[in-house]
């Protein structure tokens, strides 16, 4: 792990997102909770909510950190066949909270494909990235292209 122990602690925030990319009737599925495995979108935000503070224990040499603040919002767009997945994570440390939100938005992602599979195998996880980070010396970062 990089040494951080003089850094100074500030408020740490990270928003990444992400999509699944699926069959209209898919999408209908979700939308009235009629899969097998349940309620799609509250299950995969509880996922996503687990694995961002499980982060350390998935990426290697990646800080253990306290997190103050985990928001994650999943949305189903049926004419569009998708779920759009967005996490934000706050903290207040020494290292940033990129790939604990990173995590949250992939965990979710392949959470929506395992509880779809039996209705549509052809599903594509799509676009996940990081929007933008506060916090740190090396300042702040929005993307440009969302």
């Amino acid at each position: 792990m990089v040494d951080v122990t003089s850094k100074e602690a500030t408020v740490r925030e990270a928003t990444a997102s992400g999509k699944v990319l699926m069959s209209r009737e898919t999408a209908a599925l979700i939308a009235r909770q009629g899969l097998p495995k349940g309620d799609v979108l509250h299950t995969a935000r509880i996922a996503g909510i687990m694995a961002a503070k499980k982060t350390p224990e998935l990426i290697p040499l990646c800080h253990p950190l306290e997190l103050t603040d985990i928001d994650l919002r999943l949305s189903v767009d049926v004419d569009q066949g998708v779920v759009q997945i967005e996490a934000t994570v706050r903290s207040l440390g020494r290292t940033g909270v990129e790939m604990e939100a990173l995590t949250a938005v992939s965990t979710a992602a392949l959470t929506v494909y395992d509880m779809c599979k039996s209705a549509d195998k052809g599903m594509i996880l799509s676009d996940i990235k990081l929007l933008s980070k506060i916090g740190g010396k090396s300042g702040p970062f929005i993307r440009k292209d969302t």
